[in-house]
């Protein structure tokens, strides 16, 4: 056989030519000279379809890492788990929150601050300032406690403490610092009661007078206005207690100048009614100054 030279031989295949235009395998041309001018221009062909493809390629790449940059965004900002659930299953608008555009600022939640305490003001001359008299201690005509219905009969406000006590009372409420002494009388059928409250500048100096009255501590009775004179020369029954810068006394007998004895309960009640009313007076004055600044 023999040998082809350089130059020779059958006509390459080209796969980007259709079939019809390809040079019959084995064919030669005229001269048996391959066709230098044609295998050039089918070169050039195939470098500008190469070229083509390169930048479609290049193209379709770049798109493919843009979609990815932008599911990787997207992830970042939510859950990074693709939803597999349809769009009908997605919350519409309206179950969207909105977010206010000027939230309300929040606050630490706060209490309204504690009541003052009514026993400050009624245990220092310094905070107890409300108007005091036998008036405003004793108002009225009569006095209703439960069943017992008292009429009040005259009274009056001492600024001589020894004046309106008697036995060992006056010197302990001098000793005390004593002020004033208001008192009132009170009966019912046939029972009268003095009752009497003295004003220091302390709790503790009302404190000690309570404390150092004895079984002769006795207030001195007070009579007139229809009150006929009682406890002046008989056997009655007194009481001794005191509430923050007060002390206060109560001193009951008959009006028929008849003697007390353990027996006499309606002597005894009527006293205690008076202790009663008058405690729950001068808590008052407290609870009423204390309410007054708490509002102030």
């Amino acid at each position: 056989m023999r040998r082809m030279s350089y130059g020779q031989g059958e006509p390459q295949w080209d796969p980007w030519k259709p079939s019809s235009q390809q040079s019959e395998w084995g064919s030669r041309s005229g001269s048996g000279t391959p066709d230098w001018a044609a295998l050039a221009e089918a070169s050039e062909a195939r470098n500008k379809r190469r070229r083509v493809l390169l930048i479609v390629g290049g193209a379709l790449a770049t798109i493919g890492i843009g979609a990815a940059v932008t599911v990787a965004v997207v992830s970042a900002n939510g859950n990074a788990n693709a939803s597999n659930k349809p769009a009908g299953a997605l919350p519409s608008t309206a179950n969207i929150p909105s977010e206010s555009a000027d939230p309300a600022p929040s606050f630490a939640p706060t209490s309204a601050p504690p009541p003052l305490n009514p026993m400050d003001f009624i245990s220092s001359a310094k905070k107890d300032k409300a108007p005091i008299s036998a008036n405003t201690l004793f108002p009225g005509t009569q006095l209703t406690v439960g069943a017992n219905v008292y009429k009040r009969g005259p009274s009056d406000t001492g600024t001589n403490c020894a004046s309106a006590v008697q036995g060992t009372l006056p010197a302990v409420l001098a000793k005390n610092g004593c002020t004033k002494v208001f008192r009132a009388t009170y009966t019912k059928d046939g029972v009268a009661v003095t009752v009497g409250v003295a004003l220091f500048d302390t709790a503790s100096q009302a404190t000690k007078a309570k404390q150092q009255a004895d079984s002769k501590s006795i207030l001195r009775s007070l009579f007139g206005k229809g009150v006929p004179a009682f406890c002046r020369t008989t056997v009655c029954r007194s009481t001794t207690n005191s509430y923050g810068r007060y002390a206060y006394f109560t001193l009951a007998g008959f009006t028929n100048g008849k003697d007390v004895t353990a027996k006499d309960a309606k002597v005894f009640a009527a006293g205690d009614d008076l202790a009663e009313f008058t405690f729950r007076q001068i808590r008052r004055r407290g609870e009423a100054q204390a309410a007054a600044a708490t509002n102030q």
